[in-house]
């Protein structure tokens, strides 16, 4: 398999505006669809890092620095290497149970540590934890020492097989500009219990808040989605900036944890983000996929999950 590989921010920022005002025509026929609601509490969820500084009022569209926009993303996230650049560890293990460092190093063609990356919704890496059976969601932004070396700290990992994924986009050589993810798996040892994927909904409940995702993505093809965030019936119009956007979004494909990013398209103008935030959908294969939506108010941030089939 390939690893995801998308086109540079030039490319990305040319093709914003024209995807804007096509998503604006698609969402106005784009109707709620109904679902039953599930709980979003996943075991072992977690968000990781420090939350972003609030963008000022009038900060534009982040549509320009999001991977992908320019055009469709060519993997999945499921190989250690691309075009030369590769995920190296020495970590095959975590102890479960409680926080260990995950030491990675990024190479690239000459077979160097890589130490220049650009950043990418104001991150320089975003690091992903997802186990085998779609629990146990992080998402993190490591740290990285003057050698190259990142370190992640995941929160306590539950026994059995996990796969971590980095998001980068080199800053010189011959990836610079390119957007990539990389993963490999590393091992919890002990008694493993898998959870059931939840069933398919377009609606779910985290922290008193209900997210409701309207679209019926087709596998293959760019497609958008409206998310829609409400508390107590009524619609949230606080939503605050996290990582240059009022929502961030990905997804898991059930099976064997494929990764997309689905890249939100709606502009930020400081702390009154919401009700409904639009997002350029394109998820590579048919089937289920587990969605996991992170928004902040009041400082919090708060990670919604749910099941979404592609046809």
């Amino acid at each position: 398999m390939t690893a995801s590989l998308r086109p540079t921010a030039r490319h990305r920022a040319l093709a914003a505006t024209g995807l804007a005002a096509a998503l604006t025509l698609a969402l106005t026929a784009c109707g709620s669809s109904g679902g039953s609601s599930h709980d979003a509490s996943t075991p072992g969820t977690h968000h990781g890092g420090a939350p972003s500084a609030t963008a000022p009022a009038g900060h534009g569209s982040s549509m320009s620095g999001m991977p992908g926009m320019g055009g469709s993303a060519t993997g999945d996230g499921l190989a250690d290497s691309v075009d030369g650049y590769r995920l190296t560890s020495p970590v095959a293990t975590l102890t479960a149970g409680r926080t260990a460092p995950y030491r990675f190093t990024i190479t690239g063609p000459d077979g160097k540590a890589v130490t220049r990356f650009a950043p990418e919704q104001t991150k320089r890496m975003h690091f992903y934890a997802i186990r085998s059976d779609l629990t146990g969601f992080q998402h993190l932004h490591p740290t990285m020492a003057a050698d190259g070396t990142w370190t992640a700290e995941p929160a306590a990992l539950a026994a059995g097989s996990w796969r971590v994924f980095a998001s980068f986009t080199p800053g010189g050589g011959s990836g610079e500009g390119k957007d990539f993810v990389l993963s490999r798996t590393v091992t919890v040892p002990g008694a493993a219990t898998t959870a059931a994927l939840p069933p398919a909904a377009h609606s779910t409940r985290v922290d008193g808040y209900t997210v409701t995702v309207s679209g019926e993505p087709m596998a293959g093809m760019a497609h958008p989605l409206t998310v829609r965030v409400t508390k107590h019936g009524e619609p949230v119009t606080d939503l605050q900036p996290y990582l240059d956007t009022y929502a961030h979004l990905t997804a898991f494909h059930r099976g064997d944890a494929a990764f997309a990013h689905l890249h939100p398209t709606t502009p930020v103008h400081g702390d009154h983000g919401g009700p409904e935030l639009s997002f350029h959908a394109e998820l590579p294969t048919a089937g289920d996929w587990r969605l996991f939506l992170q928004f902040r108010t009041g400082g919090r941030l708060h990670t919604a999950a749910l099941t979404l089939r592609a046809g």
